[in-house]
């Protein structure tokens, strides 16, 4: 048995952290459905920004959607979905068979939105629309106006991924929001059944201290981290508030592991797919680290719904100067500013060819 689909049988979801125009029409995708147990999707404007870069396939479209008139954000966003909703359809059957737990695929709102919670909740209100797809979630970044944004659009009843989440902290934020936007539809008498996702994000964490913190502590900070909001999460799930939620027909929203791409050399590749498995989760990984862990991975042990070893490890961190509350909020700043970046490189490149491509058709 694959370890892919031992980690699908232990309870964990394997979704790609990727989408080309290539991946689904070559059948790829539909082979890492079949072979490797992959059962969603998740985007980013960084995977946009290469997939759309790279490659011709996007070329016809671009030509196509210009002569339309179309421009800028809303040229990119009508080649997004025309991705997104091919992949959505591949997940269908899944989203269907789980009803609707599963199966998902993500598109992100403009990160230039991060501070503006109302153009945040006019996006995601207008991609969920414009996908016309029951399985597509919006990503809405867990900054503090995204988290006033992610109650909004739940209340809205839009389907949210709360990305750029890096601790405990971060999470329950995320899980305050997404409960109080449940508790408004319950009060006006709306389906509490809106799905979300948290997603934290793990590698990160240890490029921050590489060269910053002694040799045996080396790679074990994003897990400690994600043990803690592991942790938090299983605590939410037994809390009373919730469990007068899922009475009320709410969806748990489940804890998600971003980000899980080894960035040490000298570490596995598969390092934060064997360390972070656990049943009601969900592991986004690109598609080099699918491959790794399902050609050589191995599924050993299960986190400890205590955290089990995680406030010792902190501890060891905090003793080497590592101070994880400020680093979470330099994470996240660093990482809506990265994202933005990336968001005007794609919103650039789209630009030019679409100017190139006029003037050769």
């Amino acid at each position: 048995m694959k370890p892919t689909q031992r980690l699908h049988e232990l309870g964990q979801s394997l979704w790609l952290d990727n989408i080309t125009r290539d991946l689904l029409t070559s059948g790829t995708l539909r082979r890492y459905i079949d072979e490797l147990s992959i059962t969603g999707l998740t985007s980013n404007p960084t995977i946009f920004d290469n997939a759309i870069g790279n490659t011709t396939l996007y070329d016809e479209s671009i030509r196509r959607k210009v002569r339309e008139g179309k421009s800028g954000e809303a040229l990119f966003f009508e080649l997004a979905l025309e991705d997104l909703t091919l992949a959505a359809d591949l997940f269908r059957s899944t989203h269907d068979a789980t009803r609707g737990v599963d199966g998902w695929v993500s598109l992100e709102v403009s990160p230039l939105l991060a501070d503006d919670s109302a153009g945040t909740v006019r996006e995601a209100k207008q991609l969920h629309a414009q996908a016309m797809r029951p399985n597509l979630f919006v990503k809405i970044p867990g900054t503090g106006p995204g988290i006033t944004a992610i109650e909004e659009a739940v209340f809205a009843g839009v389907p949210i991924n709360i990305t750029l989440l890096f601790s405990r902290e971060h999470y329950l934020a995320a899980a305050e929001a997404y409960m109080r936007g449940l508790e408004r539809r319950i009060r006006a008498g709306l389906d509490p059944n809106v799905t979300s996702v948290a997603s934290l994000f793990i590698s990160r964490w240890d490029r921050a201290v590489v060269g910053k913190v002694p040799e045996p502590l080396h790679n074990r900070l994003g897990i400690a981290v994600a043990k803690r909001a592991y942790k938090a999460y299983r605590d939410l799930l037994e809390s009373p508030r919730w469990q007068k939620l899922a009475i009320a027909g709410a969806r748990p929203q489940r804890l998600l592991w971003a980000s899980t791409s080894t960035k040490d050399p000298n570490a596995s590749d598969a390092l934060y797919i064997t360390a972070l498995a656990a049943p009601e989760t969900i592991n986004t990984m690109p598609e080099a680290t699918l491959l790794a862990f399902a050609d050589h991975g191995a599924v050993k042990d299960v986190l400890a719904v205590d955290g089990g070893d995680t406030e010792a490890v902190l501890t060891e961190f905090t003793r080497a100067g590592v101070d994880v509350n400020a680093l979470a909020g330099r994470l996240q700043r660093e990482g809506v500013e990265a994202f933005a970046e990336s968001w005007r490189d794609l919103m650039s490149r789209i630009a030019a060819k679409s100017d190139a491509l006029t003037k050769t058709a």
